[in-house]
């Protein structure tokens, strides 16, 4: 008898249907066996097609929903990885690409808090949401992370956001991010390079303080080794090591310009990072002559 799991492995199910009409004969048809045939038959094809029907997401855009945490993973000294269960192996979270969820929890002073997050996984990825977080020493939600531990619950409410992507509908991307501002990128090149049908390219400048601050570096590496043409990384440092080869001090009209498409209607320039960040990109952009409707901003 196959077990509850097999039910969501479409090949296995596929499989089972070919044998099933396959091991049908004539004599048992004789038999006077046609009409339990046809019920089985019908059984295990309607499980069959429940398996194939895409997951029905876990949000809720109007209330918040608890998330179990079951594995944190620090990746430096204020930055972790945080990964949720979802309520089945085979559930998704059902948030859209471009979009983000907004987490519920206490400071430090006991109050309620809420701040929005963008998770580094896509649908693809059933069962769990990771969210890497940076923990600042006076972030109010910054507190709750840094006090969660594995077992904790998080109140999540969503999809947020005014992004929505469509496959194609841009040539190219360019992508500034700062810090934590890294999120929202992340999973927008995710899914564009997992697509096998998506041509968009990718440019990303990504700043941060140290090198030891890049979040999701090796990840951003992968990207750039495996995908040469399709998504590229420049990295800027305020305090670069010894011999460092990426760009130093603040993202500059050069940097965008060097490593950025001209202006043009199926370029889109995205950025995300402090606010200070982005109001002198958004004047960067304007005086490289971007109109408009060619940025967004997370």
């Amino acid at each position: 008898m196959p077990k509850l799991s097999d039910l969501t492995n479409y090949t296995f199910l596929e499989a089972q249907i070919s044998e099933f009409f396959n091991i049908i004969s004539q004599e048992e048809v004789v038999k006077g066996n046609l009409l339990g045939i046809l019920v089985a038959a019908l059984i295990v094809i309607g499980v069959w097609f429940y398996a194939k029907k895409p997951s029905k997401g876990c949000l809720d855009p109007k209330k918040f929903k608890e998330f179990r945490l079951v594995k944190r993973t620090q990746l430096s000294h204020n930055t972790a990885r945080f990964r949720f269960a979802l309520p089945k192996p085979t559930s998704v979270l059902g948030l859209p690409v471009g979009l983000h969820i907004r987490c519920r929890g206490r400071d430090s002073q006991d109050e309620e808090v809420v701040r929005p997050y963008t998770p580094i996984t896509l649908d693809s990825d059933v069962g769990y949401f990771e969210l890497v977080v940076k923990m600042y020493l006076k972030g109010r939600m910054s507190h709750h992370f840094r006090e969660m531990q594995e077992g904790d619950y998080l109140h999540v409410l969503g999809p947020v956001g005014r992004f929505r992507y469509k496959p194609g509908e841009v040539q190219a991307f360019g992508m500034l991010a700062g810090g934590s501002g890294i999120t929202p990128m992340f999973q927008l090149t995710r899914a564009i390079l997992e697509n096998p049908k998506d041509n968009t390219k990718i440019r990303l400048i990504y700043a941060n303080v140290t090198v030891d601050d890049i979040l999701l570096k090796e990840e951003l590496d992968g990207f750039a080794s495996v995908h040469p043409d399709s998504f590229k990384v420049y990295y800027v440092l305020n305090q670069p090591p010894e011999k460092w080869i990426g760009g130093v001090g603040f993202i500059s009209k050069d940097m965008i310009k060097t490593h950025y498409p001209g202006p043009a209607p199926d370029i889109k320039i995205l950025r995300c990072g402090p606010t200070g960040m982005n109001k002198a990109m958004a004047a960067h952009l304007t005086e490289l002559g971007y109109a408009p409707e060619m940025q967004f901003e997370f």
